[in-house]
């Protein structure tokens, strides 16, 4: 696919340069830190209008190095998986896999090994959301492959390899997935201020590895090691990435809910409603529906904690912003 893109014939006379490279990354890092401040559905039409329209142009335009060529059309398999990634968030799954096998391609067009191995990440996340771990474990090995890892910073390696393990814990192979969390760990342990690192790997910290390893644990079985985990990523991410720290708090009332814990859960619950204020997220949105399914047995107990975390749940949801407007649960 690299070798094509070089001798394609250019279909306009602009000349790209190493300025407009950095202006298309400069948009990438924006929409990036937006849709994790605010979820997948901000913003989303004027970055695919902006991908679709001045990105376009741009690789349509003539390059006068190959580096430039390579800068342009990775810096463009970034904002296509960006588009992918968002839809994924929104809940928008058919279109976030066509944006992300269009970044794929863009990423080898340009011999951006690493950030192809990063969108095949991106797709073994949304197959294990959407129920498919075979599907996942594959996705997740391709992105594990050559120099898709080895060339990557270790705090992309570790991202890529807590995915692998949450595809192997939901395709229940137990001492696999335990083997990749602690590579995984190991991994980002390694990471450090002076290895260059892509702008598309600063959300992933303690927190994040926290977060991955606990669903990973959770698929397991492990309710009192996900709950652990789960909370460990509250606490080292708190006032940062808001949408990831709602989906946090969601997901640790529902393990609460497992152990029997429904108190613990309504509380944990209260605190994911008030962290979604502002949020446009589908996958936000999703553990508000998770809550109600989870608190619908208790929902004609008057005066119980369940009974007012179900109505707290059961507010009216913007389905323009997805956002609750309920207040904490008390």
């Amino acid at each position: 696919m690299a070798g094509r893109a070089r001798t394609r014939r250019p279909l306009s006379n602009y000349t790209v340069t190493d300025q407009d490279v950095e202006d298309v990354r400069e948009m990438a890092a924006i929409f990036s830190r937006r849709d994790q401040k605010r979820g997948g559905r901000a913003g989303r039409t004027a970055l695919v209008a902006y991908l679709r329209s001045e990105v376009a142009e741009l690789l349509s335009g003539r390059f006068p190095t190959e580096e430039i060529r390579r800068g342009m059309t990775s810096a463009a398999a970034e904002l296509a998986y960006l588009s992918g990634w968002t839809a994924f968030d929104g809940g928008e799954h058919p279109l976030a896999q066509r944006w992300l096998t269009i970044a794929t391609q863009l990423a080898e067009e340009a011999g951006d090994a690493p950030l192809a191995g990063h969108v095949l990440r991106a797709m073994a996340h949304q197959a294990v959301d959407l129920g498919k771990p075979q599907q996942a474990v594959r996705l997740a090995e391709a992105s594990l492959a050559s120099r898709l890892y080895t060339q990557a910073c270790w705090r992309e390696r570790s991202l890529l390899g807590v995915v692998h393990a949450r595809g192997l814990a939901a395709a229940g192979e137990k001492k696999a997935a335990i083997a990749a969390l602690l590579r995984a760990e190991g991994g980002l342990g390694r990471a450090n201020a002076s290895e260059v690192e892509p702008h598309r790997v600063f959300f992933f910290g303690e927190a994040s590895l926290a977060h991955e390893t606990a669903a990973a644990l959770r698929d397991l079985g492990d309710l009192p090691g996900a709950e652990k985990q789960f909370r460990h990523s509250d606490r080292t991410r708190r006032g940062q990435f808001a949408r990831t720290h709602a989906v946090t708090l969601g997901y640790l009332g529902a393990v609460q809910v497992q152990q029997g814990q429904l108190e613990a859960a309504c509380n944990t619950w209260g605190q994911a409603l008030d962290a979604m204020t502002g949020l446009q997220s589908g996958r936000a949105k999703e553990t508000v529906v998770q809550m109600r399914r989870s608190l619908s047995p208790f929902r004609g107990r008057g005066g119980s904690p369940a009974a007012s975390g179900w109505a707290a749940s059961t507010v009216d949801y913007d389905t323009s912003t997805e956002t609750p407007s309920a207040p904490m649960i008390m």
